[in-house]
């Protein structure tokens, strides 16, 4: 049973798997120039059950976060540029801990006039909390309270001007990170340090095909339960790019591109067995499935679709 909320942009289940949170991509929201974030309880059938709703930061609410303690949840607004921490009690929302509006601008004339907040992420060992700014070209850092919620600013990271950095993924080796360049198409592999939370470029990728030069907007991160295999997602130029990665040091090496089923590719995940990968490609409206290969990391080529409109995020309930 699906739950009424305008614009969701994105939706979060708790570790535990009994709330789930939402992101709602409004311009107002009770009366202020915002977005929202919504709770939800989640039954056994998986039905929805709205508990609390609080307004973002700002506009354009397009991610949430949920901490490895499920006490802190972060919302990033990609048209207000600014990010919020809300505490978490039951799975009912505090209104918003923390904010922060960012004015970096990039030098991407269409894409980077303002900042861009996108995407929100937590440290392996949950002490530091990180917000990705496309429209700035940084990742900033923070220091997380996670009794309180509350967010301190701890550094940052600069990516290649004009790349835009969308999404920030941890390695399970506790030390590596993966940065998705959403404008150019590249991946920042960076070096975590456990001391401060600071980000060090270890190696960039190109994600694209030698010769192409048409429109691109590289999107998502998948990484396998054991480490082994990282696969990126590319859209315009539509495609899924498997790698495997060295379990220690998490350098990637390729296996190869391969058919995301459809356009525009906006979020992918591997099933609890990790046997399929599913692929939510918006512009098609549709919801691709394609076998993989546990042992070798590949994807088959082809897949099988099911009609689904502007899917835009895939989250299993149970696994």
């Amino acid at each position: 049973m699906a739950a009424k909320l305008p614009s969701v942009s994105w939706i979060a289940l708790s570790p535990d798997r009994k709330f789930l949170y939402a992101a709602s991509e409004v311009d107002s929201f009770n009366g202020k120039p915002t977005g929202a974030v919504a709770s939800f309880s989640v039954n056994r059938e998986g039905a929805l059950q709205p508990l609390s709703t609080q307004n973002s930061a700002g506009a354009g609410t397009c991610y949430v976060a949920v901490d490895p303690t499920g006490r802190v949840l972060i919302s990033a607004d990609y048209g207000g540029g600014s990010a919020a921490s809300f505490l978490i009690t039951a799975g009912h929302l505090s209104p918003a801990v923390w904010t922060e509006h960012y004015t970096a601008h990039g030098p991407n004339a269409d894409r980077q006039k303002s900042a861009h907040a996108h995407f929100a992420s937590f440290s392996p060992d949950n002490r530091f909390a990180y917000i990705n700014d496309l429209g700035g070209d940084v990742v900033r850092i923070y220091s997380l309270d996670a009794t309180t919620a509350e967010l301190t600013p701890a550094g940052t990271y600069h990516a290649r001007p004009g790349a835009g950095p969308r999404t920030l993924h941890f390695h399970l080796n506790g030390h590596t990170a993966y940065s998705v360049n959403e404008l150019d198409s590249t991946v920042d592999v960076l070096e975590w340090n456990k001391a401060d939370g600071s980000l060090t470029l270890a190696k960039r990728i190109e994600l694209l095909p030698d010769g192409y030069h048409g429109p691109t907007r590289a999107c998502d991160t998948v990484i396998s339960r054991d480490g082994r295999f990282v696969y990126f997602a590319n859209r315009d130029n539509d495609f899924l790019y498997s790698f495997q990665a060295d379990p220690n040091t998490g350098a990637l090496t390729p296996i190869g591109r391969s058919n995301c089923g459809g356009k525009t590719p906006r979020n992918f995940v591997l099933d609890p067995t990790e046997r399929w990968m599913l692929v939510a490609n918006q512009d098609s409206n549709q919801v691709s499935v394609f076998a993989r290969n546990r042992e070798k990391g590949a994807l088959a080529g082809q897949g099988r679709s099911v009609a689904t409109p502007a899917p835009m995020r895939i989250v299993f309930v149970e696994g």
